[in-house]
């Protein structure tokens, strides 16, 4: 099982990926950097979050574990 601080590290890189590729499709989608800023910050915050329960969640299913 991963330790807390190895869960957050982990979900915070992933959280810049998607921050950096989310802002290059929202500058492509809008063609305004600041939008797609926003837009990229919004789904960074919700990813984060939503990637530590995930692996909080799966940390404690045994399943597929030898």
């Amino acid at each position: 099982m991963d330790t807390k601080l190895r869960t957050t590290v982990k979900a915070t890189l992933w959280a810049l990926i998607g921050l950096i590729v989310m802002t290059l499709v929202g500058y492509i989608a809008t063609g305004s950097v600041t939008t797609g800023g926003a837009m990229a910050l919004v789904n960074a915050l919700i990813g984060l979050v939503s990637y530590a329960i995930y692996e909080r969640v799966w940390a404690h299913i045994r399943w597929g574990r030898l």
